[in-house]
């Protein structure tokens, strides 16, 4: 069945800076908090060292060196026939430790050059602000996100980009996956607060209720920071759309057991509407207020706070989607791994290699949830299969696997526009190979290009098209109507 996309339908890919720009320290950038994440892999996970080790490899630092590839790679996106690119900014690369008053210029010159590519291709920006890449200057001296100073410094970095890039981006993203923050590794990489001491980096670790006061403070503060940046990005250039990005987190009830449909419901507002309320409808939802004081959290709510929410609500709604999950009370139930959260293994749905459950038909369900909740226009900015691929002795990469996953995800899109959804964007998370977020590994790739880079950081950096290379290709020339 052919599916009927809007005419102006935003087909392309996305990437974030630490993981596919490098250039850590050149010209004039400063560190990161991802760039004190050492590599790892399936088995054995990254570790955050408060001091650079000189024998330890670290991904972001050099990844697939965006920085001196710009030009091939937004070249081979325009040969696809890329409409929106996504990417982010390195705040570092502009504000090397988050606080100076002026922008670094090489930095802000860079990433001009970038966005002057891609207007040479008629390919849209689609750029996130703070894609888990807080200045580490701000975490070491003010506590990262749990100091109300940062949103002051965010503003400033905000100001210098809706200035600087005005006429070259309209589509903005102000935090992303910004519900990260609710859980315990979302401390580091999305919030900024830093570990008291070397540690490893538990994806699904213990939490205390002392933390997550912390966290949900320091939420609260990116929630000032993104109304507010909306508010400017708006006064500096009225064509600016500003939206929020959340990390799609689809539930099942586990069973039909009443226990396990509030447990459902339960996961989805707190894992999606949590967030999402705040940045759409300018407000905390209702159930907020049990979970404070359910989980002892005590908000610092202060003067003005409200009304900042309520006039800094964004245009759109964005978010990532991998899969789904079940949840129940049971607590023998077999559990899965996944993008950002743990969830029940699904006996109705296959997995990948990194035991990603694998669930079209959930997309289409989460966007119906999520648009007749909120009615704004959505994207879908990250889906895609991270899996090993096989370079052939004459170059070439047979990537089946990546084609039938996106297929279905692709004619669930259009299924969910038939329903009434009014979906505008899909950047496929990773179009070109670049470092995994949550392992610091090469080997989980995802792109339509193959980047020759191996999880010691070898490799010749070579791009090589993927089969999927040419079949998105024939997508988006059809605007999704050839499929197969």
């Amino acid at each position: 069945m052919a599916y009927k996309f809007p005419d102006n339908f935003y087909w392309g890919g996305a990437t974030a800076a630490n993981q596919f720009e490098g250039g850590w320290n050149e010209d004039g950038k400063g560190a990161s908090t991802s760039d004190h994440l050492t590599g790892g892999s399936v088995d054995e996970p990254r570790r955050f060292t408060k001091v650079i080790d000189p024998d330890a490899y670290y991904p972001s630092h050099e990844a697939i060196d965006f920085y001196h590839h710009y030009k091939e790679d937004i070249a081979m996106f325009a040969e696809m026939g890329f409409k929106m690119f996504r990417l982010s900014i390195n705040w570092t690369r502009l504000y090397p430790q988050g606080d100076e008053i002026e922008p670094n210029i090489k930095g802000v010159t860079f990433y001009r050059n970038v966005f002057e590519e891609c207007k040479k291709y008629g390919i849209e920006p689609l750029v996130t602000i703070s894609h888990y890449e807080m200045p580490y200057g701000l975490c070491e001296k003010y506590g990262g996100g749990r100091s109300r100073k940062c949103v002051d410094f965010y503003l400033n970095y905000c100001k210098t980009l809706f200035t600087e890039y005005k006429g070259l981006v309209k589509y903005w993203l102000t935090f992303n996956e910004i519900n990260c923050g609710m859980h315990a590794f979302g401390g580091l990489m999305s919030l900024g607060i830093l570990p008291e001491e070397d540690c490893v980096m538990n994806l699904y670790g213990n939490n205390t209720p002392e933390a997550l006061n912390v966290r949900l403070n320091a939420l609260h503060h990116q929630f000032i920071a993104s109304a507010k940046a909306v508010q400017l990005g708006h006064e500096i250039d009225p064509n600016n759309q500003i939206g929020c990005m959340i990390a799609g987190n689809a539930s099942y009830p586990y069973t039909c057991n009443p226990k396990d449909i509030l447990k459902s419901q339960q996961f989805m507002q707190m894992n999606n509407y949590y967030c999402a309320d705040v940045q759409v409808r300018g407000e905390y939802p209702p159930f907020a207020k049990r979970y404070w004081d359910e989980n002892g959290i005590t908000l610092q709510m202060e003067t003005g706070d409200e009304a900042v929410l309520k006039a800094g609500k964004v245009d759109f709604c964005s978010f990532s989607y991998y899969m789904s999950a079940c949840t129940t009370v049971d607590p023998t139930a077999a559990k899965t791994a996944g993008n950002v959260i743990m969830g029940i293994k699904n006996p109705y749905l296959k997995a990948s290699d990194w035991g990603w459950q694998i669930d079209p038909e959930g997309l289409r369900y989460y966007l119906n949830e999520i648009y007749n909740r909120y009615r704004v226009p959505l994207m879908v900015v990250e889906n895609g299969l991270g899996a090993v691929d096989t370079l052939e002795a004459d170059g070439s990469i047979h990537d089946e696997y990546r084609i039938q996953y996106m297929r279905e995800h692709i004619r669930q899109m259009g299924e969910a526009i038939k329903d009434g959804v009014d979906l505008i964007a899909y950047t496929p998370w990773g179009c070109i190979d670049l470092v995994s977020a949550s392992t610091g590994e090469m080997k989980k790739r995802y792109g339509f290009i193959y980047v020759d880079k191996n999880n010691d950081g070898t490799g010749s950096m070579r791009r090589l098209k993927k089969d999927s290379f040419a079949w998105y290709k024939q997508v988006i020339k059809t605007n999704g109507e050839s499929l197969d």
